[in-house]
């Protein structure tokens, strides 16, 4: 259990992964201290580099790199300064990683080629433009 004080740190959030927690559970508490709990901390909550398993496996990497990407586009929707770790070329894939359902048609990939902000196609995923929607502010345009 999580204490009160604790960040869940993207860092954090990778080493959940990496221990076998779904990987949307993971990225989901870090959504809520990132857009919600701990907003005048953003920049702590990114700061931390991921830690690689030694022998990490396919799934492993294709989330390392997915969390670099995050930070590096949160950074930016969120004037953050970015952390050296995860501007790192290295974490790229060498093959595109659709994620989205029916990723599977190629109606889907061409859709998410198009949507997929640069800071993820750069490091060859397509996962859309919605992964990290703000239910905090979307609530608050949606009430205005």
């Amino acid at each position: 259990m999580k204490l009160l004080h604790e960040l869940q740190t993207m860092s954090v959030s990778y080493q959940e992964i990496c221990a076998g927690e779904d990987p949307w559970i993971a990225l989901g508490n870090f959504m809520n201290d990132f857009f919600g709990n701990f907003t005048e901390q953003r920049l702590e909550l990114v700061q931390d580099p991921i830690q690689l398993p030694a022998d990490a496996n396919p799934e492993q990497w294709h989330w390392a790199v997915f969390c670099a990407a995050s930070v590096e586009y949160l950074c930016q929707q969120y004037a953050l300064a970015c952390p050296a770790w995860a501007l790192n070329p290295a974490y790229t894939l060498d093959e595109p990683w659709y994620y989205a359902p029916g990723a599977h048609k190629e109606n889907i990939r061409e859709r998410l080629r198009l949507r997929t902000p640069s800071e993820f196609t750069r490091r060859n995923i397509y996962c859309g433009n919605r992964m990290f929607a703000n239910k905090y502010e979307l609530t608050a345009q949606h009430r205005a």
